[in-house]
């Protein structure tokens, strides 16, 4: 059974800064390679590197064990939602549960909105929804620029200009809702608009009225026109846009 981390960066983070040695593989799973000085985000790992757990440092943030996929043109991801239908995590958190993350990182797993937040703060981000329907057909939803607001503005969503194949469901108000622009709510912190706690029903996420897009679910991955609930993983990361 794999590592899980509830805030993702860990104790260990102390002792692994004096580590002298470029890259650390660690014999039982999950291999988590140490890059010296650390990498701002998984954008920065050297060359080549592969897809796998590592450990980066955003600018004013502890030391972050992430996954960072990388892509077949070489491009590095660093991943800060994953789901899957069958998901041992119940996503039914509090605030302060989903402030710092949970999950493991070779699975299922939040990063944190403080981290996300930190993370998407250096430089100017894009971030690719990634999404399986319950056929395992691959879809995507990529804006070309993301961040988290800071906590104070409840973690508000930001977006920029929508591409992909999934349909813009998050920055385009459609049944008399958006998630664009909404602040996180959990189950302990209601911020939506409706009169109900949207997220005392489901779990955390940026609800409007309640949502068209929800990701964050056991046994429900919900994507408008893809699938109703029934997708089988999800996939969230971001990486620098390139657009400034």
């Amino acid at each position: 059974m794999g590592w899980r981390f509830k805030a993702l960066y860990w104790p260990l983070a102390a002792c692994i800064l004096s580590l002298s040695s470029s890259v650390l593989a660690v014999d039982d799973p999950p291999k988590v390679r140490l890059q010296e000085g650390f990498p701002i985000d998984c954008d920065k790992l050297p060359k080549d590197s592969p897809s796998g757990v590592y450990v980066i440092k955003p600018d004013t943030s502890p030391p972050l064990v992430v996954y960072c996929h990388v892509d077949e043109d070489g491009k590095g991801w660093t991943v800060i939602q994953r789901n899957s239908y069958k998901t041992e995590l119940t996503w039914h958190e509090s605030w302060t549960t989903y402030k710092y993350g949970f999950g493991n990182v070779m699975q299922d797993y939040w990063l944190g909105n403080e981290y996300i937040h930190l993370l998407t703060s250096q430089r100017v981000y894009m971030v690719r929804f990634q999404i399986k329907d319950k056929a395992e057909k691959e879809w995507h939803a990529d804006y070309d620029i993301f961040s988290l607001d800071k906590e104070v503005n409840g973690y508000t969503l930001r977006l920029g200009r929508y591409s992909g194949t999934a349909g813009d469901f998050l920055a385009t108000y459609d049944s008399n809702t958006i998630h664009d622009n909404m602040k996180f709510s959990t189950k302990d912190k209601d911020q939506d608009r409706t009169s109900a706690n949207c997220a005392a029903s489901y779990s955390g996420w940026w609800y409007d009225n309640c949502f068209i897009v929800m990701l964050n679910g056991k046994s429900y991955i919900h994507w408008k026109n893809v699938c109703p609930g029934d997708c089988s993983h999800s996939m969230i990361m971001v990486r620098p846009t390139g657009i400034c």
